[in-house]
């Protein structure tokens, strides 16, 4: 029994140390992406802070707002997928101090029966007249090597169940551990629950003001469909001119940097952000949040709320082509990385000129506040094509 144990309790504590480390990577990524959720809950709190306070935008406020809703909804999620984490694992534990507790029982039974052994015969002169009326010689030295042993056995029996006991007295404590975490992550769902309820009501009196005046915001969308149109046409002159000169002949001009471009690509999904924060207006087109037959402008990039004054890094290694400012826009900054680029908005100083090589993580400017919106406007171009920032960036 005891050589058993010895085999069983290295392949339980390996298995052991092996489901506390899973567990422990799966609350660590859990606590990960929680912080980085409320960082940018906090993010557009003030954004819809200060839009109210300022321009009354109440497009902008039901895109926040809505943004928001959905970044709870996902701190719901990965607290419910968490709970399902811990609660496995109170299972797992709780049958671990089951087998662990039937293994001791057995233990105990066995010492027992040793301790009463060694007391039925702690004479030694029974010990003598029990190896003597043995039947042959071999009989003779297995009961001598029984009494022999019997005293190492029930100490290695005794240090066997202390081992288990350890082993029991840990689990149990894991198990508690486990319990308040759960409790703990029940709570935070909770409030969150409660704060997705109190946004979702914001988000129907939004919907509800914009309805009674739809002209008024068709205006609005207007006038920003016309700054969004001379943004795009202002990128696509710049990068081709960009492009034809990149493939002009003579040594005057240079070549497209096209070890450089390979680099970028194959860097596809592992870009590092310009800035931290929540995308708000996503790629491609959309339509109006209410009126769901309006189109809003085409988006050849993706927009960002960050704090005031974050500020915005170059996405990879390359160079400075142009620096303009646009109605709506402000700082424009267009980096060239061979025949790929990438370009930044809403910048309220640049801290780059043209012509300047810049790096991977360089600053290259901070994020302006303009209407009340703090956000970059970020745009990746393959050649002349617009491309998805959200498929070239790392996942968060």
């Amino acid at each position: 029994m005891s050589n058993l144990l010895y085999r069983i309790i290295p392949v339980f504590l390996c298995g052991f140390l092996a489901v506390c480390a899973a567990n422990a990577q799966d609350k660590a990524a859990y606590e990960s992406r929680v912080a980085s959720l409320e960082k940018e809950i906090a993010i557009l709190d003030r954004q819809i802070s200060d839009n109210v306070a300022r321009s009354r935008n109440l497009l902008s406020d039901l895109t926040l707002i809505r943004k928001q809703i959905s970044n709870r909804k996902e701190l719901v999620s990965a607290a419910e997928r968490q709970i399902r984490v811990y609660s496995d694992g109170i299972y797992a534990t709780q049958k671990k101090i089951n087998r662990l507790q039937e293994r001791i029982d057995t233990l105990v039974a066995h010492y027992g029966r040793l301790v009463r052994s060694a007391y039925k015969n702690r004479d030694a002169k029974i010990w003598y007249m029990y190896i003597l009326a043995s039947d042959n010689l071999g009989q003779a030295f297995r009961r001598y090597g029984y009494f022999k042993n019997l005293a190492g056995e029930i100490r290695r029996q005794a240090e066997a169940i202390d081992e288990a006991k350890a082993e029991l007295s840990a689990e149990k404590s894991r198990l508690q551990q486990l319990k308040s975490e759960t409790e703990k992550v029940r709570l935070q769902r909770k409030a969150e629950l409660a704060s997705l309820q109190a946004d979702e009501s914001k988000s129907e009196q939004m919907v509800s003001k914009l309805k009674k005046d739809k002209t008024r915001y068709q205006r609005q969308l207007a006038a920003k469909k016309k700054q969004v149109d001379a943004l795009n046409k202002e990128i696509e002159r710049l990068v081709e001119e960009a492009m034809k000169a990149a493939a002009a002949k003579g040594d005057a001009k240079p070549q497209i940097d096209y070890k450089l471009a390979s680099e970028f690509s194959r860097n596809k999904g592992r870009l590092p952000w310009p800035a931290a924060g929540p995308v708000v207006e996503g790629f491609g087109q959309r339509y109006h949040p209410v009126f769901t037959r309006l189109k809003m402008p085409f988006n050849n990039g993706i927009d960002v709320a960050l704090s005031p004054g974050t500020a915005v890094s170059a996405v990879f290694d390359g160079v400075v082509k142009q620096i303009v400012v646009m109605p709506g826009y402000n700082i424009c900054v267009l980096v060239q990385h061979g025949n790929y680029f990438s370009f930044y908005c809403k910048l309220q100083t640049a801290d780059v000129k043209a012509g300047d090589k810049v790096k991977t993580g360089q600053r290259i400017g901070t994020v302006d506040t303009i209407n009340g919106e703090t956000r970059l406007h970020f745009q990746i171009w393959q050649g002349q094509s617009p491309q998805n920032p959200e498929l070239w960036l790392r996942k968060k």
